[in-house]
């Protein structure tokens, strides 16, 4: 455990004690005596000091928290449990499987293949998938039963197609741009574009939404211009003959800025992986699902001027004590951390000094006693202090979704025992259909 100590003014003392340091006997804790994570292998254990834990237990908690907030009752809007982007970098599939335990019926992902992968992890929810379709990829939207969203007269054209060459009729969300000029029919054009969706089998368009391009920025006007252009499109579509059974529009921030964007869904992403969005820390009662934790791999001196890592960036200005933590850019820390962020180490933060290299950081300590092998807090919890996604992002200007998601693969994630589902329906083998979802 890392000590407070008093800053040394005579370098060569204070020199000598890092040698000290660096030499204490188990000092660095062999394999099976630290908490890093264990892997099986070929050459036995392995373990790497570097990983993520994943509370699923937060996961319902936070799930049942946007339910509680979203109210009960008959007009209680449903919840589209978003795991897009492997779960926000917690893995999609145990995530899934939680929001499924804590009784979500639909989730959320990017793409088909994204879909494909929760399907074949068990995942037995309806699957919204959000993205553009590739043609070459449709065969998934069947095999695996997922909810694709159209977006374009040409995507609507190719599912029509492939449905219908199935003898099948698909069910599908319609979405309307009205403002972020990304996916989606446009607003002003729905006239022009919709009656060729509407012209011929095989399509069953269940819902119709959109998506807040300012939900986060109270100031911006064009949130609600947003909103507006939707319940326009949603008046026009009906005089087309289109009324959807569902209407959605409101991500995390939207859900928690407006109760007028609900409508009969609200899509939750960031809210279930325990982050408020920017501005609305506090309205929610949230617990940070991601822990990243490492280890202290050695600690150094450094004389007045020099520097750690690539650069030669920011000399010290005292006699300085360094530990280096075996995580880096390769492990999705951003680079623009090093001068900006901290760590926690023995209860105190600290910060990140130097540059940022693929592999490995390094942290000024000067003021602890700390030793090859004590724990290092990168997200999460210790000892009374804690660093979340959020403050990250806020320190290099970013969105707290970029910190959590870039979290690299070679970050294994450790998770708790996932409950048992309350259905008796027996799981299907790798590949095979689930039930279907209507």
């Amino acid at each position: 455990m890392a000590r407070l100590v008093s800053a040394r003014r005579d370098e060569g003392e204070y020199r000598q004690d890092v040698a000290e340091q660096q030499r204490r006997p188990g000092g660095m804790p062999p394999p099976g005596q630290r908490d890093g994570c264990a892997l099986d292998g070929p050459l036995g254990v392995v373990v790497r000091p570097t990983f993520a834990h994943i509370d699923l237990d937060a996961v319902r908690a936070n799930y049942r928290a946007v339910l509680s907030y979203v109210g009960g009752g008959a007009g209680r809007p449903d919840v589209i449990a978003v795991v897009k982007a492997n779960g926000y970098g917690h893995g999609a599939v145990p995530v899934a499987r939680a929001l499924e335990a804590a009784g979500a019926g639909m989730l959320a992902c990017a793409d088909i293949e994204e879909g494909v992968e929760l399907r074949r992890g068990g995942v037995r929810a309806s699957i919204l998938v959000f993205g553009a379709l590739s043609v070459s990829d449709l065969d998934g939207v069947f095999t695996h039963r997922l909810t694709p969203t159209i977006s374009s007269p040409f995507a609507a054209r190719a599912l029509r197609d492939a449905a219908m060459r199935r003898g099948a009729r698909v069910a599908c969300h319609l979405k309307i741009d009205t403002g972020m000029n990304r996916l989606g029919f446009r607003y002003d054009n729905l006239t022009q574009t919709v009656p060729a969706v509407l012209d011929g089998a095989g399509l069953e368009i269940d819902a119709v939404y959109t998506h807040f391009a300012t939900a986060e920025d109270r100031a911006h006007p064009l949130f609600d211009v947003q909103r507006a252009r939707f319940d326009a499109a949603v008046r026009c579509l009906a005089e087309l003959g289109l009324r959807p059974r569902l209407r959605h529009a409101a991500n995390s921030a939207a859900l928690l800025r407006e109760r007028a964007t609900w409508y009969g869904a609200v899509r939750p992403g960031l809210l279930l992986y325990g982050v408020a969005p920017a501005g609305y820390a506090g309205v929610l009662p949230l617990t940070p699902v991601m822990s990243l934790r490492s280890r202290v791999v050695a600690v150094k001196g450094m004389r007045v001027g020099e520097t750690a890592g690539y650069g030669a960036r920011s000399p010290v200005m005292r006699p300085t004590k360094v530990a280096v933590v075996p995580a880096g850019y390769a492990d999705g820390l951003d680079v623009r951390i090093a001068g900006r962020g901290s760590v926690i180490v023995g209860g105190h933060r600290v910060p990140v000094v130097g540059s940022v290299c693929m592999d490995s950081i390094t942290i000024d300590v000067t003021d602890l006693d700390v030793a090859p092998g004590d724990e290092v807090v990168l997200l999460g919890t210790q000892a009374g202090a804690s660093i979340d996604a959020g403050e990250v992002a806020a320190a290099i200007g970013t969105v707290p979704h970029e910190i959590l998601c870039r979290i690299g693969s070679r970050i294994i994630r450790t998770y708790d025992a996932e409950p048992r589902r309350e259905s008796t329906t027996a799981r299907h083998a790798d590949g095979d259909a689930p039930p279907a979802e209507r």
